[in-house]
């Protein structure tokens, strides 16, 4: 066979992988999807949050919000650094207020990502975990929180090798956690090659002081994590697969399979009720319109439950969902005493009546 027609030959093979890795993107982000809108009764933007609240916990009807996240490919209005604000939904005047960072922290580069909260039991200190991207890296902060003075007290700083995409986090101790990483190269051009290749090389990382280790594998992006009330299970948010996964707790800390569960949106944040146990999910209805996140035709935003997950028939239900005409780009989504809070990646913040 001629040069040239071995040159021909591979510039065709070339052309049909990426016509074919283009195709199968486009199924991942479900690009072609539309919205119907499902919107809640009284809903009202959260005052003061302009750029993004992208995850959000509550604790005994305090609220913690995660905002400003500056993220690689995704739009940022403001120069300035990240904060975390409480909100007391016990409050009828339901105002954010943001929290002081006492300690010997750099709050100039703070570029606070997921956000988990662990209350000891010995003494009942608060403890707030937050992923952090300063100057895009990643690791984990841990503050105490000081109710009285509405401030987190900076305790300390986890890098480490494993931890090198964190995207969230659930606290397990005051000093350990399982957190997600979303994707497996550090390099930006990397990062982007990894859904068009379908790699599955994304992982969920256990850390302690004296061990950190990979306790389950196999994602292509794994995004939001949490645990069950009964701390018998984690959930992670398998985004490009459409689909949460649930994995049992071993006595090793390691995580076995149990099974996936189809929620037919890409969601992102993982938030559980401590009472009934329902998963909430904030989600992007089309992954193509996010990543584009193109103001004249913006991504719209979803609320997924998930009841009885553990039952052989869970039941999902949409909540939630909005063409991107309220609020662009869902990532969290919590309830607490009959109001659901909505947050997003870049943009506001809103608040609703379940019934």
């Amino acid at each position: 066979m001629g040069k040239l027609a071995i040159l021909s030959l591979a510039v065709i093979s070339l052309a049909a992988f990426i016509g074919e890795r283009l195709v199968a993107l486009r199924h991942l982000s479900l690009s072609s999807r539309e919205l119907t809108q499902n919107y809640l009764p009284n809903c009202h933007i959260i005052e003061g949050i302009e750029y993004g609240a992208e995850d959000i916990t509550i604790l005994d009807g305090l609220a913690f919000l995660s905002t400003g996240l500056k993220y690689p490919g995704l739009p940022s209005y403001s120069d300035d650094p990240g904060k975390i604000y409480s909100l007391n939904l016990l409050d009828s005047d339901l105002k954010i207020k943001a929290l002081n960072i006492k300690g010997q922290f750099d709050k100039g580069s703070f570029n606070p990502h997921g956000i988990s909260v662990y209350t000891d039991v010995k003494d009942g200190a608060i403890y707030l975990f937050v992923v952090n991207h300063p100057q895009g890296k990643s690791q984990v902060e841990i503050f105490r929180f000081v109710e009285d003075e509405n401030a987190l007290q900076y305790i300390r700083t986890i890098r480490h090798e494993l931890l090198h995409n964190v995207n969230d986090i659930v606290a397990v101790g005051t000093e350990s956690f399982y957190a997600t990483n979303d994707h497996y190269f550090t390099n930006e051009i990397l990062k982007v090659m990894e859904p068009l290749l379908s790699l599955s090389w994304c992982d969920v990382v256990y850390y302690t002081p004296q061990t950190v280790q990979v306790v389950a594998g196999g994602f292509p992006s794994a995004n939001g994590i949490n645990i069950s009330p009964d701390k018998r299970h984690l959930y992670v948010s398998d985004i490009l697969k459409h689909k949460i996964s649930v994995m049992e707790i071993q006595k090793n800390t390691v995580l076995s399979h149990v099974k996936e569960v189809d929620v037919g949106s890409l969601c992102d944040n993982i938030e559980v009720d401590r009472e009934s146990g329902d998963l909430w999910l904030g989600c992007h209805p089309n992954g193509l319109k996010f990543m584009l996140s193109d103001p004249n035709d913006p991504p719209g935003s979803e609320v997924i439950r998930i009841e009885n997950i553990l039952s052989e028939k869970p039941q999902v239900t949409q909540v939630y969902s909005d063409d991107g005409s309220v609020i662009i780009a869902s990532s969290v989504a919590t309830p607490y005493g009959g109001k659901l809070l909505i947050g997003t990646v870049y943009q506001k913040a809103l608040i609703c009546d379940l019934k």
